[in-house]
């Protein structure tokens, strides 16, 4: 299976993954900034963007990323990553912890961490407009659950696109097998952000992970909703490029 991903820049290298309801493009002003120092790779997970997914098909993201990796060349690589991505990459590193020198997370779930009653209903709409046939109508309730308010009308345009696309080809795959890894070893640094205008779930997440992890800092951005790279763009990217060079 190839996992389509693009490389671009010099430095140290630093892996992009992005959320359950966008795919890499997610991530281009972050890339137009870190690739000026930084060897940036950005990947399409299974089902997302670029990268097919077979129907039937047995797999971990997290083992993919490491191929991934291993493919580039890559022994070392701080991480930047949103939501299930985020999840993703928690994996990987607890894997390879030797690998990660060090991850910036926005919002990644976890565990052990019971879904909120709001994320429950929103999980039962979106099954329902699946079900109904209505990917569209899925699509939409998807950007207004995830993107916050602080995003402009060209970052929600691009969530719906990208959404659109995930939705088109995992449900054409029918059902997968997606196998995930147990979070934990890990020691490099964690710089963790979640958003005051999204499900508290991921609040709950943020403070499970902290006490899981023993080098985990959380901050709440009070502007953010779930996706504050797309949100807040030149802030947000601002705020990775020092999480990244942070010395802490």
């Amino acid at each position: 299976m190839t996992i389509f991903h693009e490389v671009t820049g010099d430095g140290p290298a630093v892996l992009l993954v992005h959320a359950g309801v966008c795919d890499s493009r997610m991530w281009a002003r972050q890339v137009e900034d870190l690739r000026t120092d930084h060897r940036v790779i950005t990947v399409d997970r299974r089902g997302y963007g670029k990268t097919p997914l077979e129907a039937g098909a047995k797999y971990a993201d997290a083992a993919d990323l490491l191929e991934v990796l291993d493919e580039l060349g890559v022994e070392t690589t701080a991480v930047v990553a949103a939501s299930f991505g985020a999840y993703v990459a928690l994996q990987a590193a607890s894997k390879q912890p030797e690998r990660f020198s060090r991850l910036v997370l926005m919002s990644p779930p976890a565990d052990n961490v019971m879904p909120t009653d709001d994320l429950r209903a929103f999980g039962a709409e979106e099954d329902r407009l699946l079900e109904a046939g209505d990917v569209d109508g899925a699509t939409a309730l998807n950007v207004q659950a995830w993107v916050g308010p602080e995003a402009d009308d060209e970052a929600r345009e691009l969530v719906r696109v990208m959404q659109k696309r995930a939705f088109e080809v995992q449900l054409a795959a029918g059902e997968v097998e997606n196998e995930e890894w147990e979070v934990g070893g890990i020691t490099a640094p964690i710089t963790l952000f979640t958003g005051a205008h999204e499900f508290t779930f991921f609040a709950d997440c943020a403070k499970y992970l902290t006490e899981l992890l023993p080098n985990v800092t959380h901050t709440e951005l009070p502007w953010a909703g779930h996706l504050p790279s797309l949100e807040r763009p030149t802030e947000m990217t601002a705020t990775i490029r020092a999480a990244l060079t942070s010395t802490d």
